[in-house]
């Protein structure tokens, strides 16, 4: 199953999450993901002024595991509680701090903070999708509850690490996770008050005291444990905190980014194909020359010229010839080859393509997904949209996934960020002049805004199964200014 979501990351980057779950039963999954990008030509985006290299260097790709699902209640109380994983990591290396005991420890540690952290953000989404006003006040009461246990029982495994065997980067490992969990709590319990006061008209007062307790009892927490708390005089303060909460997060996380090794795709093909391109050079130059020699025999002046207007076109020819073969080359084969590894477990190839492509090469489905308005198939044909055909392949192997992690994933995230700031240069200015009849004056002047429109058509394809999804991307000189959505 593949599922997209699409939004803007900042002012100048567009952000693709796609969702690879990989069937349990299928040894062997592979994902297909075509994007179009319809550009203005206005915007002068082509083949000569974007390469290949310009496209991959505003591509940014992270791969990572899908964190492991559980409920919040799961974690406080069930069975198989990442706290339960967490509690045998640290008898284990208490009694015995190996290096492969330790690794195992600080992973467990990393895995915990993911999960609570995925948690958290599918908990506040059920309360805040909840129209019922009993059932939000018990799902508020669950949450308060779940989250004081769950903070309660990492803070008790401290007791059980505090021994002589234990060094100071261990003990350090704990500390950041207490610490990442305690930011985790504070931000998340104000998210869910915010969004409870914007969705629900019957906001009740005791939900605020109960979010505000979580929420003092973490700050006091951090202030006694000297952490890095916000402080609202103190700007210097502050900007170590949102330092220091980056950190914490590339700590806590660095557990489900995946690895990945990316080549170019057909070296040896591509060399063949230019070895064969210089041969057929080759083959002209020599038949020209014993053709001139046969007729006009050694050393004559026709067979000079001839060597040195043949040796003039072998080099003509063979460029044709490579660029033919490379363009046929493109075509068949992708850019980029990634092997997807964690831990130095192969579990997945990655392949990705870009290319731009006249529009009869674009299939029917996807033009009338475009669905150009009639004036600006009007102007399509003096002033042609340049297409853009991002091609990418995931292939996964069940089995190595499976062996990665002790926790059940279902597949990995790819998150893919485009910045659009190439196709910001040649803009015009976004502010437009704008009349209007005024009775005192005669008329009167208000700022209109220009904007550009980037038409993005994915196609996703796994197991015989093809969805298509179409977005548009508003943006003018001064960045995006939105996202919009068409079912």
């Amino acid at each position: 199953m593949i599922e997209e979501q699409v939004k803007i990351h900042d002012k100048f980057s567009v952000e693709i999450k796609l969702r690879l779950a990989a069937r349990r039963k299928a040894k062997k999954s592979e994902f297909a993901v075509n994007t179009w990008l319809f550009i203005p030509a206005s915007l002068d985006i082509n083949h000569s002024t974007y390469s290949k290299n310009s496209f991959y260097h505003d591509l940014k790709s992270n791969i990572r595991l899908i964190t492991p699902v559980y409920l919040l209640r799961d974690i406080a109380d069930g069975e198989n509680s990442p706290l339960e994983f967490l509690t045998t990591a640290f008898r284990k290396v208490a009694s015995l701090p190996t290096r492969t005991l330790a690794a195992e420890y600080e992973y467990h540690i990393k895995m915990f903070l993911s999960i609570l952290k995925s948690s958290l953000r599918e908990e506040i989404q059920h309360i805040l999708n909840n129209k019922l006003p009993a059932d939000t006040s018990y799902l508020i009461d669950e949450f308060c509850k779940n989250v004081l246990h769950i903070t309660r029982r990492y803070r008790d495994l401290r007791y059980i690490i505090n021994a002589p065997t234990i060094s100071e980067d261990l003990m350090n490992y704990y500390s950041f996770g207490d610490e990442f969990m305690s930011n985790l709590i504070e931000e998340h319990a104000f998210k869910l008050l915010s969004g409870l006061k914007e969705s629900h008209p019957s906001f009740s007062k005791s939900w605020q005291r109960q979010l505000l307790a979580i929420i003092e009892e973490e700050i006091k927490y951090k202030k006694e444990h000297n952490y890095l708390v916000v402080e609202e005089k103190s700007p210097t303060r502050n900007r170590e905190l949102v330092f220091r909460l980056n950190l914490l997060k590339k700590f806590a996380e660095s557990e489900l980014f995946l690895t990945g090794e990316k080549k170019k795709e057909g070296i040896w093909v591509e060399q063949i194909y230019f070895s064969l391109a210089a041969g057929l050079s080759m083959v002209f130059a020599t038949a020209v020359a014993f053709t001139f020699q046969i007729k006009y025999g050694n050393l004559t002046m026709p067979l000079f010229v001839a060597l040195v207007v043949s040796y003039m076109l072998k080099d003509r020819i063979k460029e044709l010839f490579r660029y033919y073969f490379a363009t046929r080359l493109g075509h068949r084969y992708f850019d980029h080859k990634t092997e997807i590894s964690l831990n130095n477990i192969k579990i997945g190839v990655s392949k990705e393509g870009m290319d731009f492509i006249p529009e009869k090469k674009v299939l029917p489905n996807v033009m009338k997904m475009r669905g150009r308005s009639p004036i600006l198939e009007v102007n399509n044909r003096y002033d042609t949209e340049k297409i853009i055909l991002y091609r990418k392949i995931i292939h996964l192997d069940r089995e190595k996934l499976d062996e990665v992690s002790p926790y059940s994933t279902l597949g990995i995230n790819e998150i893919l960020r485009l910045n659009v700031d190439s196709f910001m240069q040649k803009m015009d200015d976004p502010a437009v002049p704008l009349f209007i009849p005024d009775e005192n004056k005669g008329y009167a002047i208000i700022n209109g805004e220009r904007i550009y429109y980037i038409n993005m058509i994915m196609q996703m394809t796994y197991e015989n199964e093809t969805t298509y999804r179409r977005y548009r991307i508003v943006l003018n000189r001064k960045g995006i200014k939105a996202i919009e959505s068409f079912s």
